[in-house]
């Protein structure tokens, strides 16, 4: 069969997953033909994505968070201001979503929850049908449990989510557990979309805290808490454009620029992991069986963090506080179910994707 990608590209979370599913259905005898990837004027589209993707790569752009400066979590209200301001802008992404799909004449287009690609299936729908694939359509089912958060928010989340499947044939749902299929929406829950890199690491127990920063402004925070406790060591990821390849704070903190490979190596190396509890990364921490500091960024954080902790990855603060991280550490017990779940995926996914097959 022959299919498209288009992916939201907020984060690492979507890219790494579309690596997945990408390689999956290139080893089962499909061809991806081509993969539009979601773009803004703030985010760089990392180089590990470009190299994994044997298939022509184009741009659009889509909405976006807009960076936070002071608060460090991104404004809501401001960002969907400023969207609405570019909407012009997205107009045209409609447009050239809409002649990408026509003109590589696919049987199948797969949306990694990008908003646009909902929109193009409302305003002007092509005749090919799409899947939508994504942690966040496990906010959709029945039985997903929601955090004692703001309900206008959690109301606010689920209909964006929406969005990005309006005229969607059936919807994967990433989750860290298995459920029961929702069959009223379509809703069929799958294993997460783990590559084959994290699958084939060993993993060990080093002594350093691995870290990932979706927002740079938290650097601040852990530079201060090394500095107050300089036996620790950190290697912390961001993605921050103006940043050297690697920057050495002194020798026992590192801040490197946005590398899987070497991001996944120290992973499965370190003590523990501390993030602003984006899905993929936390699942892959509970892979390898890393206890989890998850600082939410924003409402779909906070319903990631709860789950997973739920689930048993580690605990949940509003902020980067290490030291609870260090002190939970030997406290911490794997789920030890996790892996044969993500073991499954494969199956799951082509599956639930071909179900006719």
């Amino acid at each position: 069969m022959k299919l498209l990608f288009v992916v939201q590209g907020e984060g690492r979370g979507h890219l790494t997953q579309a690596i997945a599913l990408h390689d999956m259905l290139i080893r089962n005898g499909h061809q991806v033909a081509g993969v539009l990837v979601g773009k803004s004027e703030h985010r760089v589209l990392p180089s590990f994505f470009s190299k994994a993707i044997q298939a022509p790569i184009q741009q659009f752009y889509s909405p976006n968070f807009l960076p936070a400066v002071k608060s460090k979590k991104p404004n809501i209200w401001k960002s969907v201001i400023y969207n609405i301001l570019k909407s012009e802008v997205y107009f045209r992404s409609i447009r050239f979503i809409r002649k990408q799909i026509e003109e590589l004449e696919v049987d199948l287009v797969i949306n990694f929850y990008d908003l646009l690609l909902g929109l193009t299936y409302a305003l002007i729908p092509p005749k090919v049908p799409f899947v939508s694939i994504a942690h966040q359509y496990a906010l959709l089912h029945p039985d997903f449990v929601f955090p004692d958060e703001n309900p206008i928010e959690l109301e606010g989340l689920k209909f964006f989510t929406k969005i990005t499947c309006i005229n969607a044939s059936r919807l994967l749902a990433l989750s860290m557990y298995p459920m029961e299929p929702c069959r009223k929406l379509n809703i069929t829950v799958v294993p997460p979309l783990l590559r084959k890199e994290v699958l084939e690491l060993q993993p060990s127990q080093g002594d350093f805290i691995h870290g990932y920063l979706l927002n740079p402004n938290y650097a601040d925070d852990i530079i201060l808490f090394q500095q107050a406790h300089p036996e620790t060591a950190f290697h912390f990821f961001w993605d921050k454009r103006e940043a050297a390849e690697t920057t050495v704070i002194n020798d026992h903190l590192s801040f490197h620029q946005l590398n899987d490979t070497l991001f996944l190596e120290y992973l499965a190396r370190c003590k523990a992991y501390a993030t602003t509890a984006g899905f993929e990364s936390v699942c892959e921490a509970m892979y390898f069986g890393k206890p989890v500091l998850m600082v939410p960024a924003h409402i779909e954080q906070a319903c990631n963090a709860f789950d997973a902790a739920r689930t048993g990855a580690g605990i949940v603060s509003d902020r980067f506080d290490l030291q609870a991280l260090i002190d939970y550490i030997p406290r911490h017990t794997p789920n030890n179910t996790f892996p044969a779940w993500v073991k499954g995926s494969e199956q799951c996914i082509l599956l639930a994707l071909f179900p006719e097959d």
